[in-house]
């Protein structure tokens, strides 16, 4: 069963995947980004360097490699194509960070939304990163383009959906700081909603979330 079988080889390596990179973020944030190496990170996930290349190209793919456009593109291709453009880009944008954080708890983190607040705090606070990350935002503004078919070939059509996506990405950014800024207390789907309502109004969104704000958490010293 060929089609099975692939099906087992996509899992195991997203499994591996998500070993390494958990491993390098826990390094890369205790002992500082510059301080660990490709070699650090190999052994600390039991395989080889090579290993880690194979699946991480460069360094600082360890760190900013994720899902974050499938998702997106995924949910605007479901998405009413009647809808205004913004309001396309901008649910697939609180849905994704949804998706990516689990939901989330009142109470505590998830772990895949203390894997991305982590990832965050090392893009945010290394320079290095801060400026490949400009990559990665390139990257999901155009996956964002390509869902909404912005390689039409009406110029004036794809212009719109090119600034719909840089405008939305630009909002979105802006509650991603702050979600990293104040420790994951807010919901990352309810700043980025805040965000968006707060660049282009009430109706941004499909339905508001109820945004609450989670009690501090204490971390041991």
């Amino acid at each position: 069963m060929p089609d099975q079988h692939s099906t087992l080889r996509a899992q195991r390596r997203a499994e591996t995947q998500r070993t390494i990179q958990a491993h390098a973020l826990r390094l890369f944030t205790e002992r500082g980004y510059d301080a660990t190496t490709v070699i650090d990170v190999a052994e600390a996930a039991g395989v080889s360097p090579m290993t880690v290349y194979r699946h991480f190209p460069t360094k600082e793919d360890l760190v900013l490699a994720d899902r974050h456009g499938r998702l997106v593109a995924e949910r605007i291709a479901a998405s009413s194509a009647a809808q205004p453009l913004v309001r396309r880009i901008g649910n697939a944008l609180v849905e994704s960070a949804a998706a990516l954080t689990d939901g989330d708890r009142a109470d505590d983190l998830t772990p895949n939304a203390q894997f991305l607040l982590a990832r965050l705090r090392l893009m945010i606070s290394t320079p290095a990163l801060r400026a490949k990350h400009l990559d990665n935002h390139y990257a999901l503004q155009q996956a964002i383009v390509d869902a909404l078919g912005g390689d039409a070939a009406d110029p004036d059509a794809a212009f719109s959906i090119q600034a719909a996506a840089g405008a939305c990405l630009a909002a979105m950014h802006t509650a991603l700081v702050r979600w990293a800024e104040d420790d994951g207390r807010s919901e990352l789907p309810d700043l980025i909603t805040k965000a968006l309502t707060a660049a282009f109004g009430d109706d941004t969104v499909n339905a508001p979330r109820n945004t609450r704000e989670k009690p501090p958490r204490t971390h041991p010293t």
